[in-house]
């Protein structure tokens, strides 16, 4: 049997993929699995911010194709880069372990402090607002990119720090970047943070993810997802959610900034296979607050 995996390019996606492949081979070595790599619009149009040109669609157009035109069995993303929603036909068929949701502060190299003088680089409005509380002071401009060209921008001098997803820094081997690790409680991650996603064909079987596919990343993914979802966020809305599984119980924290920017917080906990009605209920509860606010 073979198995096509389908890839964005990059050096993370493509070790986040082999990472997939692993697990396939660990299953059953006798599989034949082969990667291809694609760039992506989302990909390639790096001048501008991703809620300009079209959200996090242009990260998975491509690869979404290739997988109707059977050039792939099988895709892998970053499950935080991908559309809240998902075409009935290719559905998510696996969600890996979690790693480190975390954000990360990350400094020009042989950098040991933070340069007032120049700005701080995020990807998207929900790390933007919530830096702004941490360094008041601080100028915020965009970066656009992989991990490498935003690295390659920072030690140009272009900014004086990047905040990156610390998930990816880690996978990459790049954890001696970092300077600081900020707890979920100074910055929210965005919803689905440090988890991988497989997606495939409806009706294509994957016995062999039965150990790659985790049923706590699966439950927080979904109540994290209904929550965005139902607050209508995509790649550069000011919305974040982070759910913790406690026994049987599923704890989900999201983070909603209303038309005038004020920022909101909440949290609800409940049963863990409730955790789609939850991640809904909260994100209704925090749109209706907000608007008793004004």
């Amino acid at each position: 049997m073979e198995i096509k995996i389908g890839s964005r390019e990059s050096r993370l996606a493509v070790i986040q993929s082999e990472m997939v492949i692993d697990a396939i081979k660990k299953y059953d070595e006798s599989l034949q699995v082969s990667l291809i790599t694609m760039k992506t619009t989302g990909d390639i149009i790096l001048d501008k911010t991703l809620d300009k040109i079209g959200g996090k669609g242009l990260f998975v157009k491509e690869l979404d194709k290739a997988l109707m035109d059977e050039r792939a069995d099988l895709t892998v993303h970053s499950l935080k880069d991908m559309p809240m929603e998902v075409p009935a036909e290719l559905p998510l068929l696996a969600f890996s372990k979690r790693e480190d949701p975390r954000d990360a502060l990350v400094l020009p190299e042989g950098e040991s402090s933070l340069d007032p003088k120049k700005p701080i680089g995020c990807s998207s409005l929900r790390r933007k607002l919530q830096i702004a509380e941490l360094f008041p002071d601080a100028d915020i401009k965009p970066v656009r990119g992989n991990v490498q060209t935003r690295l390659a921008k920072l030690d140009r001098g272009e900014y004086g720090a990047l905040v990156l997803a610390y998930a990816g820094l880690k996978r990459l081997g790049l954890e001696k970047r970092v300077s600081r690790i900020f707890s979920t409680e100074e910055i929210l991650p965005a919803a689905c943070q440090g988890i991988l996603a497989v997606q495939g064909r409806a009706g294509y079987q994957v016995p062999f993810l039965a150990d790659f596919d985790d049923e706590e990343a699966r439950l927080a993914a979904l109540a994290e997802r209904s929550f965005v979802r139902t607050l209508d966020g995509g790649c550069s809305s000011p919305v974040a959610a982070y759910a913790v599984i406690e026994g049987e119980e599923i704890r989900i924290t999201g983070f909603y900034v209303d038309e005038e920017e004020r920022t909101y917080r909440d949290t609800l906990v409940g049963d863990k296979r409730e955790g789609e009605n939850l991640g809904r209920q909260l994100a209704l509860r925090m749109k209706r607050g907000s608007k008793d606010d004004r």
